[in-house]
């Protein structure tokens, strides 16, 4: 178990952070939250041994491994993607470096009954015993089933990082560290720079990773689908609550409530013994009486009420002019760069007020056709049609590098504000939480948050119809995105939004496309019916390709099964025993399938009860929404159990 001891981490007259305390267990699963800039990923540098607490301890275990993920790092930009991947493994090469030299030493040593011997044979098994632990012998199976997982194909496996684009370059970092099982895994961010496919990979590899996880996330979903133990950091208080982000936050305002209510009836109570006070004081025989009253108040311990975060960002979008019925108009669109294809065969209509999730695989091409649809690339064939009277504002993935950062907060606005606005922009800036000085602030001084939200602010500057917005969620903290959501769903434009959060796209939009290499797949729905039909899918292309392959082995062996049925008493029991394993598992695909029809006959309870519920009822759609996730992660491990009761149904079928 690792422990933090008043913990403290101080810059001159500013505290970041005092007085933690935190004891991680072996197999503990944190989420660590709190506001941009309160010290969490400081505090995972500390726990990492990159950077010195100004007061306070870290006390680790002997031989306790740590893997850290931070949001920012250098790279061996010559070495190839399985190379670096493979770097995990040092402490496989290192014992089994040693191994070899405990060998050589153990069969020249003749003192079999000294102590010395027994520790170096204790020393030989042990080293044996980890190198079973971790895997020595498949080291390169595992590497390729994890860069895989993490969407790399195995052509890209010799190719060397500077190839790739620095979201990949995180990935193969990712992979080195879960490769090596550290025990624990400190991750600042990891699904910063995955598609939804990979994260949810994630999710399921991370849920059986045999050490403790700390992380840091403004994914609600990742958050709640990893984490059984939330800790939220703030600048006097840590709070520690054994469950995941949306119950904790519901106990907090529940907590705070209660704080309230309790600071209410004290305050009652002392302004009723201060009237009694003033009352007996002037009052020759009942000055000791109101004496004893006012140490009874010295005394009192004063109830404070936790601070309340309303700092958030407050603003709506203007109401959008009017456009045209047809906003977007392409037909066989193609985009190709040299001798690279990025997509091709992209055909959609998109009307107005229609708003649309736009998804798919990392490269697939959803921030090109974004910057097609603005006129800022240009198609390679087909036609793309912008409709009458469209005026766009577009948030681009890269919208806070493009800030002047030699201007300050307010030169930034003045520089585009044109008309009575200019008179707002002081409030505008107070609504995206810049006050006081911080508006005379320098553009690059600020963090990422508040450029992420100074680039949003300008968005507001002047009444677009359409919202062409490209990962606008990166950099903003839980809070901000949920704020931000709740902006967009009451714009009453066009939408287009590309993300690859679940809970921030959840009940947005109308439509998701997913852009694919071969052309444009639309679903009809928000995020959760896409995943849901994208599972569904998935389950049926699988089970008909298990169907044929059982059925292709069957009709392969059928003329050497009925032989072995004429052989003899033996011969005939062991078939018996085979035919009865096969329906053993056969009989578990069949329940498995069952249990799956009933969970998707939950959700689509659920995907009704969210639909019907009061979105101001937010207690209600958080709890719908967290039966919801409940649900999508019971139906996943029964998907689990469902194909490897498949797999048995071929091995059984095969023999």
């Amino acid at each position: 178990m690792l422990h933090l001891t008043s913990l403290g981490v101080h810059f001159g007259d500013r505290t970041l952070f005092d007085g933690v305390n935190l004891a991680i267990g072996t197999k503990d699963r944190i989420g660590l939250v709190g506001r941009n800039g309160a010290g969490k990923s400081t505090l995972l540098k500390i726990i990492a041994g990159l950077q010195k607490p100004s007061n306070g301890n870290v006390n680790t275990p002997k031989d306790y491994r740590i893997g850290y993920l931070p949001q920012e790092m250098e790279h061996d930009e010559e070495s190839t993607v399985m190379e670096v991947a493979m770097q995990a493994f040092e402490e496989v090469r290192s014992l089994e470096t040693r191994l070899l030299a405990l060998t050589k030493e153990v069969g020249e040593r003749t003192d079999y009954e000294s102590d010395s011997y027994a520790d170096l044979i204790q020393e030989l098994s042990d080293a044996n015993d980890r190198l079973d632990a971790i895997g020595a012998s498949s080291t390169e199976e595992q590497t390729h089933r994890i860069l895989q997982g993490l969407g790399f194909k195995i052509s890209d496996m010799t190719r060397q990082m500077s190839e790739f684009s620095g979201g990949w370059k995180m990935r193969v970092e990712l992979a080195k560290l879960l490769l090596m099982q550290p025990n624990l895994l400190l991750l600042d961010e990891p699904t910063n720079h995955l598609d939804i496919e990979s994260i949810e990979w994630l999710e399921g590899f991370l849920i059986h990773h045999p050490g403790a996880i700390l992380l840091i996330s403004h994914d609600r979903v990742f958050l709640d689908t990893l984490t059984k133990r939330t800790v939220e950091i703030g600048g006097v208080k840590l709070y520690d609550y054994k469950g995941p982000y949306s119950a904790y936050q519901r106990w907090r305002e529940e907590e705070r409530s209660r704080q309230e209510q309790a600071a209410k009836n004290q305050q009652k109570y002392i302004q009723e013994t201060q009237d009694l006070i003033n009352k007996f004081r002037a009052k020759k025989n009942k000055a000791a009486f109101a004496q004893s009253l006012i140490k009874k108040l010295e005394k009192l311990d004063r109830i404070e009420v936790d601070a309340a975060e309303n700092m958030q960002i407050r603003f709506r979008f203007p109401p959008a002019p009017r456009s045209g019925k047809v906003i977007f108009e392409a037909k066989t669109l193609k985009k190709c760069f040299d001798e690279l294809t990025v997509f091709k065969g992209l055909d959609f209509i998109m009307a107005r007020q229609e708003k649309v999730a736009l998804v798919g695989k990392n490269g697939a091409g959803k921030t090109t056709l974004t910057r097609m649809l603005v006129g800022q690339e240009h198609c390679t064939a087909g036609h793309l049609n912008v409709g009458h009277n469209v005026d766009i504002g577009y948030y681009a993935q890269n919208q806070t590098d493009e800030l002047n950062g030699n201007l300050t907060v307010m030169e930034t606005l003045e520089e585009v504000a044109v008309g009575d606005i200019r008179k707002q922009l002081r409030g505008l800036l107070g609504s995206f939480l810049f006050s006081g000085d911080d508006i005379e602030k320098k553009v690059k001084v600020l963090s990422g948050g508040e450029k992420a939200r100074l680039a949003l602010c300008k968005l507001l500057l002047h009444p677009y119809n359409v919202l062409i917005l490209d990962e606008p969620t990166n950099h903003l903290d839980l809070k901000s995105k949920s704020v931000l959501k709740e902006a967009l769903q009451q714009f009453d434009g066009s939408l287009i939004v590309v993300s690859h959060d679940r809970d921030f796209l959840s009940d947005m939009t109308q439509l998701v496309y997913e852009v694919t290499p071969t052309g444009l797949k639309q679903y009809i729905g928000d995020i959760k019916q896409f995943l849901h039909e994208k599972h569904a899918s998935s389950i049926t292309s699988y089970e008909a390709n298990r169907v044929v392959k059982i059925e292709r082995t069957k009709s392969a062996k059928s003329g050497e099964k009925k032989s072995k049925q004429a052989s003899g008493g033996d011969l005939h029991r062991a078939k018996k025993a085979q035919e009865k394993a096969v329906r053993k598992a056969k009989n578990a695909v069949e329940r498995h399938e069952k249990t799956i029809a009933q969970l998707e006959a939950k959700q689509q309870d659920l995907n009704a009860a969210m639909a019907e519920a009061d979105p101001s009822d937010r207690n209600k759609v958080t709890d719908l929404a967290y039966a919801y996730e409940a649900v999508q992660r019971e139906m996943q491990d029964t998907i689990n159990r469902w194909e490897k009761a498949i797999e048995e149904v071929e091995r059984l079928t095969s023999n």
